[in-house]
């Protein structure tokens, strides 16, 4: 049976070019149509399209110069999700002509987005070749776009971090001329009923939030069923570069993710193989010079959470209490718009909300104590750094992991037989992750840090 490395070897010599070949966008009565056109021969092309609807808070006077300049970028971004079927040698830029620093970044991004693509496949690339990026066409210019740096917008996935980001900026009610909620614009990438209800009881109906519609071409997923390379790739990324023109069409300077200090942990131990790396500090700070260097200096793209730990987050969110019957965060059960209960996602979300919340109020929320599922012990000693490797999700840090266990043992299960399965054998570590710590590599503003500081001393005084 052929390897997955003689597979990626035998694709880079069948497919030796994969061509950006163009983006195309029109404005029409319902909003804004993307298309990107992507090919490595006749038989392997892709043209996958996204929406943003209309709405009554769009910009409607974007140059050209501006909009080119965007959709070029989120193509480029859109790339890598067709390009890692065949994984071409050469890619052939033909709609834009990008300088040697941009194709550095690209490189960069595009090996360490694909780290768990190549790990779970065990293909080894190399990130001084694995790829070389030739270009032509326009020089798409850096855009001049005014945005307010007082205006946020605040991308939600429907879990628990971007409510908390939602949450506090909306409390910054302190401009008598704004009102915090005025001052903040959801924004969802295909909404579903999770993202949908946790702007709605921000107070956002869908009308009041910014909307990506974003179709992946089916001949990629036709592609994947006849054997062709799949997995992971950098979906954060591509979410940054579609928040660049969100903000362009907004006014919004203040792009607010909601990205953890959590994030920088590597998912295997003892190598660079991030599942989060396209949320890691590393590649904020990567795209914040590309963007202001390439694409414009008005963009302030950051995390809001940054300074924080998932633990700490989970504390912030143990007291959003109208959000507990409708934020998810499994992947399993996204099309369902559920907890699928038997995922490392679900059990982690359990963990780390567990010593904040009631082993009842978690029962209600996932629908059984997942403590409590013999199945589930492989997941959760990849969350405790028992196996070589964390669950290739968005999870906490093993300290974070073993600190909120630590925390439960001690205020919900003081017995070994009052425990639950999973609890019963596992030896409690020392509690390494301060609910009061505050990281300092971030790209708040000093109002910024001020904000999120009170917004966890408040918290902290009444959780504790």
């Amino acid at each position: 049976m052929a390897t997955q490395q003689s597979k990626y070897d035998l694709l880079r010599a069948t497919y030796p070019v994969f061509v950006y070949e163009s983006f195309q966008y029109d404005v029409q009565a319902d909003g804004l149509h993307i298309a990107f056109s992507f090919h490595a021969g006749k038989d392997v092309s892709f043209h996958p399209e996204s929406v943003i609807p209309m709405r009554t808070f769009l910009r409607r006077n974007l140059s050209s110069d501006t909009l080119n300049t965007l959709v070029f970028n989120i193509g480029m971004a859109e790339l890598v999700s067709y390009w890692k079927c065949v994984c071409s040698p050469l890619v052939e830029v033909r709609c834009g002509t990008l300088c040697a620093d941009q194709c550095a970044f690209w490189q960069k991004l595009y090996f360490h987005g694909l780290g768990e693509f190549f790990y779970l496949n065990g293909i080894t690339a190399d990130e001084s070749d694995f790829m070389t990026i030739h270009s032509s066409g326009p020089c798409w210019k850096k855009v001049d776009v005014a945005l307010d740096a007082d205006r946020y917008l605040v991308p939600i996935g429907g879990g628990k971090d971007s409510v908390v980001t939602l949450e506090a900026l909306s409390d910054d009610g302190d401009d008598a001329s704004s009102t915090g909620k005025e001052k903040v614009l959801p924004l969802i990438m295909n909404p579903r009923g999770a993202t949908e209800l946790c702007a709605l009881r921000a107070g956002y109906p869908i009308e009041e939030v910014f909307v990506i519609r974003r179709t992946i071409d089916a001949r990629l997923l036709e592609l994947n069923a006849q054997g062709f390379l799949n997995g992971h790739t950098p979906f954060s990324a591509l979410l940054a570069f579609y928040t660049l023109l969100a903000s362009a069409l907004t006014g919004r300077g203040r792009i607010a993710l909601s990205n953890e200090s959590s994030a920088n942990e590597s998912t295997v131990k003892g190598s660079d193989v991030n599942h989060q790396y396209s949320k890691s500090f590393e590649f904020e700070n990567d795209f914040r010079e590309y963007v202001s260097r390439f694409v414009g200096e008005s963009f302030a793209y950051f995390s809001f959470l940054r300074p924080l730990s998932e633990l700490q987050i989970a504390l912030l969110f143990s007291g959003l209490t109208k959000y507990h019957d409708v934020f998810k965060s499994c992947n399993a059960g996204s099309k369902e718009d559920k907890w699928c209960g038997h995922c490392s996602k679900c059990l982690f979300a359990f963990i780390i909300l567990s010593p904040f919340l009631s082993p009842e109020t978690l029962q209600s929320i996932f629908g059984r104590n997942l403590l409590d599922d013999a199945s589930l012990e492989t997941y959760f000693r990849q969350l405790n750094g028992a196996e070589t490797s964390k669950p290739f999700e968005c999870v906490g840090t093993i300290d974070e992991v073993n600190s909120a266990l630590a925390m439960t043992i001690a205020r919900h299960y003081p017995t070994r037989e009052s425990r639950p399965f999973l609890l019963r054998d596992y030896v409690s570590q020392p509690i390494r992750t301060s609910l009061t710590a505050f990281d300092e590599h971030h790209n708040l503003l000093p109002h910024e840090v001020k904000l999120l500081r009170t917004f966890l001393e408040r918290n902290l005084n009444e959780q504790l």
